[in-house]
C-alpha cells in the first residue's frame, strides 16, 4: 500500500491498496432539489479499461454551474441517470492503470482535467476541442468525483509536482484551462487593462489572479465590500461595486478614458453586461464561459462594429489550454482556495456556496476516512 501523506490544508494524497475494491463510497442525489437531497451511497468501483487511469479521489471543487444547477435541476444542458455523483475538476493518487497507459503509475498524484470529447471531429483535429459537439464533462454527463475513485482517460491527467496539495490541485483542474483558455483567446498581452466582473466567484478569483500573474492590470468587481477588500489583497489594481452607477466612469478614470482591453462576464446580468461593454475599449473583447443567471442582456450592436469590438463565447478549457495553465503553475500560478469541506458534509458546502459566501474556491476533500464518516 502507497503511503498515506498529509498537508497544510488538512486534505491529503490518499492511500491506494495493491489491487482496487469493488465498491466505493459516493456521495449522490436521486432526486432533484436542495442540498438535503445528497446522501452516501455505496456503488461499484468503474474498472480502468485500455487507455484509462483510476484515480483514488483527494479533492473535488465544488461549481455553481456544475453542481449547484445540476443539483437543482436547472443546469441548461445536462441529462442525467439518477441516482447521480457530482463532481468536475478534481485530484487524487492513481490507484490502477488500465492497458496501454506509460505515462503515469500507481502512486503518483494527478490532477484530472475532466472535459470529455470525441477527438475526430472538425474542432478536436484543430485543437478547439472545447467546441467539439460531442463534448461531455465529468461529474455533469456522466458519474463525478464526489466518490473515492474515478477512472478517467489517461490523456486528462496531469502528473503533479510534490509540493502541490490535493485541494490547490483540485481548484486549477478546471478552471484554470478555462480562464487560460478564456485570457488566450481575448489575446491578453502584459500590461493590459482587464476587467473581471464577479471576481471573487470560483472562477472570476481565479481568472483576476491569473491576468494578474500574467502582468496585466486587473480591476474586479463584486457587490460585498469584504470581498472587493480581499481582491486588493490579491494585488488587483482597484475593486469596484458591479451594482454601482459608477462603475463605468471609475474603469474609464483608472484607463485613462480609454477603456479596459478585455473584460470577463461570466453572470449574464443584464445591467452588469450593459456596463461590462461601456467599460470596452476600442477593440476591446468581452469573453464569457457561463451566465448562469440566465438573463439576455441587450446589445448596442452600432458600439460594437464602430469601436471593432468583440465578445466571445469560450464554453470551456482545452488540452492546450491546460497544459499552457501547469506551465503557470510551475512558475508559481495559485488558485484562491476560500474554503474546505469534508465530502461527508457536501449539503453544507453547497449551501455556503448559495448563500455567496466564498471568495475563490469551495472543495471537498475526500481522501481520508474522516471525510467520509463526519465532521472533522
Amino acid at each position: 500500500m502507497h503511503e498515506q501523506l498529509a498537508n497544510v490544508t488538512g486534505a491529503v494524497w490518499p492511500a491506494v491498496p495493491d489491487a482496487p475494491p469493488t465498491t466505493m463510497h459516493a456521495v449522490v442525489f436521486r432526486r432533484f432539489g436542495g442540498p438535503e437531497v445528497l446522501e452516501v451511497a455505496e456503488v461499484p468501483v468503474p474498472p480502468a479499461g485500455a487507455g484509462e487511469v483510476m484515480v483514488r479521489v483527494a479533492a473535488v471543487s465544488v461549481g455553481r454551474l456544475l453542481d449547484l444547477t445540476a443539483r437543482a435541476g436547472t443546469h441548461p444542458y445536462a441529462k442525467f441517470v439518477l441516482p447521480h455523483a457530482l463532481g468536475a475538476e478534481h485530484a487524487g493518487t492513481v490507484a490502477a492503470v488500465g492497458d496501454g497507459v506509460r505515462d503515469v503509475a500507481a502512486g503518483d498524484r494527478v490532477a484530472v482535467f475532466p472535459v470529455l470529447t470525441c477527438g475526430s471531429c472538425a474542432a478536436c483535429r484543430e485543437g478547439a476541442t472545447e467546441a467539439c459537439p460531442r463534448l461531455h464533462i465529468i461529474g455533469v454527463h456522466q458519474p463525478g468525483a464526489y466518490a473515492q475513485y474515478t477512472v478517467v482517460p489517461a490523456a486528462n491527467v496531469h502528473a503533479l509536482p510534490a509540493d502541490l496539495d490535493p485541494c490547490t490541485a483540485a481548484g486549477l483542474a478546471l478552471a484554470g484551462p478555462v480562464a487560460h483558455n478564456q485570457l488566450t483567446q481575448a489575446g491578453l498581452r502584459a500590461r493590459d487593462w482587464v476587467l473581471v466582473q464577479g471576481a471573487a466567484s470560483a472562477l472570476g478569483s481565479l481568472t483576476a489572479a491569473l491576468a494578474l500573474h500574467l502582468g496585466a492590470r486587473v480591476i474586479g468587481t463584486s457587490r460585498t465590500v469584504g470581498k472587493r477588500e480581499r481582491l486588493l489583497e490579491m494585488g488587483l489594481t482597484a475593486a469596484l461595486d458591479s451594482t454601482s452607477p459608477a462603475l463605468v466612469q471609475d474603469v474609464l478614470a483608472l484607463t485613462g478614458g480609454e477603456g479596459v482591453k478585455i473584460a470577463v462576464d461570466n453572470l449574464g446580468d443584464q445591467q452588469v453586461f450593459e456596463a461590462t461593454m461601456a467599460a470596452l475599449g476600442t477593440r476591446g473583447t468581452v469573453v464569457t464561459s457561463g451566465a448562469f443567471l440566465g438573463e439576455k442582456p441587450r446589445l448596442d450592436l452600432m458600439r460594437l462594429y464602430s469601436r471593432c469590438q468583440r465578445i466571445i463565447g469560450v464554453r470551456t478549457g482545452n488540452v492546450t489550454s491546460a497544459a499552457a495553465l501547469w506551465r503557470e503553475v510551475d512558475r508559481g500560478f495559485r488558485p484562491v482556495v476560500d474554503r474546505t469541506f469534508p465530502v461527508c458534509r457536501a449539503a453544507d458546502a453547497h449551501r455556503y456556496l448559495e448563500q455567496d459566501n466564498n471568495m475563490g474556491r469551495v472543495v471537498l476533500t475526500t481522501g481520508s476516512a474522516e471525510d467520509w464518516t463526519g465532521p472533522r
